[in-house]
């Protein structure tokens, strides 16, 4: 065990205590004392209110437990059940009419809606590419995805496909820029006179749109146009490849494109002991700070990484400057009320909850920030995203954690913005009561389909088999979620004032399926939705110029849709149960195949997300979420005699040597097969085996005590 350093009860991991006292103290405001006091005061006086709520999910799941056994030969009784919920104090009875007063939000939160990126905090390379994808070429969104409809070809520039490219960015510039009498496909000469833009002496048909530009205004360098509160740059460039072929010297159109980025301490990190968090913390103080560098090696040479500074235009008078942000405006997530951390041990010799030190010192590192110029935030707040919460209390209890932390560091009350997602079915529920538990903080609220679907079949365990994942996308309920989600949030008051966000695409290769599939989130009222890449970011950022996303929630307002409980609470479980052989093991091998091929590279190396081939070689963003749901699928199954434990592990080792195969250029991977007694195989089987027993369902206890076991080995 490392060293310990003693401070006010708590024993300190020494690497995290240098790096609190060297790194992330200096320049706060905030003496040594005061943090460790403050710290040791939250981890003591919170930590068993966080315990009793922890032990009351447990409780209330005993309770549904035998509620579905003491009612398992009988037809389902929904009113008798919805009354048993309520009964027990799992549905909660929703106050009167309220709004949040959420102050200080960014634009990026409350005005402008756009794509939203997920990414592991402690890859300084991602996290980068993630501040950075603020703005994207739409050029080589098209050209290097199947956008199009075709893949991106393999050698040299492929004319033909540029020529393709070129037409179709100028079909979206008509679209969300129309010319009064004219076409961006025709056009000869872009100009500024008198502040108006002309496009062959013709101006657009919404004037307004053309918002600076950059150059001499006779022969502009770019023009910058705005859309539904998004930017588009025009890049002119007659000595570029691609502008010295076109007709107007058009070398690029850039998009901004991810408005905003969650930094992820949670499900895409494996953080399991100090030098994790560490390494988590370290790369958000360079955020914070503005001076996290990356070197790294990419197709034989060396390329550093920085964040990109802001973007300058003069504004279309030619009498001032136009400010852009380069970077996507960061939000923190930090871990859920479940998990302890053995970097900092409590005065009985416990483990703190690591939400509460996530809490303590994300916080810490965004005073940083503040006040800085061209800085994260322009109006001096911080956005912690919170997940896995079950009701009100549990936000209440979140609530109360920033205010202490608010305290400690000597920053105003509700300087701390909170993200409620919103992907535990008692969360669900009770969504209005969980937004007026944190009104004043509120900032974000969200769906996620995989975490949500996991704790609904936790939670409806007993109630017997669930239908194949497919089909649970297609029963009611999940499109009553959805939609009660945005509802409840506008009648909240978010519009305006925070974001309502819907969940991940998960294939980043399928970009012309994206393009087709998630308009329907704008669509939907939501202001954001989740991207797995930055160029994806720029090809949903399209999405946001076509749909008018206030207006959407304007008219959902008023038609006064409220997606009703009653649907949210129907149990998915499967109503046809006569699979085939082949149905069933098609199933349990597609989930232990996913299962696999993320736990063995969060065991093993340390890798909290990434592209994982599916059964069809098709690759899946995987992250703990989409793990819960395997796992939980199949100890539904195996509970229920759907399939054995003999047939699930033979399914498992032959799952296991497809994804040694799928890994065989991985110089850093450790095969499972033959012996199939390595700690990763056997940690995807914990899952599996004794998923029913997980507290709600959750993968980490299980994967944090494996990768522990391994780096201790």
């Amino acid at each position: 065990m490392s060293d310990r350093i003693e401070k006010f009860g708590l024993q300190i991991d020494k690497t995290l205590f240098d790096f609190i006292e060297t790194q992330a103290l200096p320049e706060t405001g905030v003496s040594s004392d005061d943090f460790w006091k403050g710290l040791s005061d939250l981890a003591h006086e919170m930590g068993p209110k966080n315990k009793a709520l922890l032990d009351k999910r447990e409780a209330l799941q005993q309770k549904i437990d035998e509620w579905h056994i003491r009612n398992r030969n009988a037809p389902h009784d929904h009113e008798a059940y919805k009354s048993f919920l309520e009964e027990i104090g799992y549905l909660l009875p929703e106050g009167g009419a309220f709004e949040i007063d959420t102050a200080n939000v960014d634009p990026e939160i409350a005005s402008v809606p756009g794509p939203q990126l997920v990414v592991p905090i402690t890859n300084a390379r991602y996290a980068l590419n993630a501040a950075n994808a603020r703005w994207g070429s739409l050029y080589d969104g098209f050209y290097g995805t199947d956008a199009m409809g075709t893949p991106a070809p393999k050698g040299g520039y492929a004319k033909g496909r540029g020529a393709r490219v070129v037409a179709r960015s100028r079909v979206f510039l008509d679209g969300a820029f129309p010319i009064n009498g004219g076409s961006h496909a025709d056009a000869q000469r872009y100009y500024v006179h008198q502040g108006v833009l002309l496009v062959d002496d013709n101006p657009l048909e919404s004037p307004e749109k053309f918002v600076g530009y950059k150059g001499h205004p006779k022969a502009p360098d770019s023009i910058l146009l705005k859309n539904n509160g998004l930017h588009v740059e025009l890049v002119f460039d007659r000595t570029h490849p691609i502008g010295s072929r076109d007709q107007c010297g058009l070398a690029d159109v850039q998009i901004e494109s991810a408005i905003s980025a969650i930094m992820d301490c949670e499900d895409s990190v494996a953080c399991v002991d100090a030098e994790d968090k560490v390494q988590a913390y370290s790369n958000w103080l360079g955020l914070m700070k503005g001076d996290l560098v990356d070197t790294f090696e990419k197709n034989g040479e060396t390329v550093t990484r920085q964040l990109n500074a802001d973007r300058v235009y003069t504004s279309p008078d030619g009498s001032g400057e136009v400010v852009l942000k380069g970077r996507a405006l960061m939000l923190v997530r930090n871990v859920g009320h479940l998990m302890t951390n053995p970097a900092i041990l409590t005065k009985d010799g416990g483990e703190i909850y690591e939400g509460l030190m996530d809490a303590m010192v994300t916080a810490l590192i965004a005073k940083h920030d503040l006040g800085r110029e061209s800085g994260n935030s322009v109006t001096g707040s911080v956005y912690v995203v919170k997940p896995k919460m079950h009701g009100p209390e549990e936000v209440a209890f979140a609530n109360d954690i920033f205010t202490h932390v608010e305290k400690v560091l000597g920053l105003p009350q509700y300087t701390v913005k909170l993200g409620i997602m919103d992907e535990e079915r008692r969360t669900s529920v009770n969504l209005k009561e969980c937004i007026r538990a944190a009104k004043s903080r509120v900032a974000f609220i969200n769906t996620g389909f995989l975490d949500r679907t996991g704790d609904e079949i936790h939670t409806s365990m007993e109630a017997g088999p669930f239908s194949r994942k497919d089909f649970i996308k297609r029963k009611a309920w999940i499109g009553a979620y959805e939609d009660r989600n945005v509802d409840i949030g506008l009648e909240c008051g978010l519009s305006g004032k925070a974001q309502i966000g819907k969940g991940m695409w998960a294939m980043p290769d399928k970009m012309a399926a994206m393009l087709e599939a998630k308009i329907d989130h704008p669509k939907s009222g939501a202001n954001c939705a989740w991207v797995p890449s930055p160029t994806a970011a720029t090809l949903h950022a399209l999405h946001y110029h076509t749909v008018d996303v206030f207006a959407v929630q304007e008219r959902l307002r008023k038609g006064g849709r409220r997606a009703h409980v009653d649907t949210v609470l129907d149990i998915p479980t499967a109503s046809y149960r006569k699979w085939s052989k082949d149905q069933i093991t098609r199933e349990v091998e597609n989930n232990a195949q996913g299962i696999l091929g993320y736990v063995v590279r969060w065991v093993d190396q340390g890798v909290g997300c990434s592209k994982v081939p599916d059964i069809n070689n098709v690759g899946l963003m995987e992250d703990r979420a989409t793990c819960r749901i395997s796992a939980q699928h199949i100890a539904n199954w195996l509970h229920h005699d759907v399939v054995s434990e003999a047939e699930v592990m033979e399914i498992m080792q032959r799952m296991a040597e497809v994804v040694d195969g799928q890994n065989a250029g991985d110089a850093l991977y450790t095969p499972m097969a033959p012996g199939f007694d390595g700690i990763a195989f056997q940690a995807a089987c914990d899952l599996v085996f004794k998923g029913r027993v997980q507290p709600s369902g959750y993968t980490e206890p299980v994967l944090h005590q494996r990768r522990l076991e391994l780096k201790a080995g």
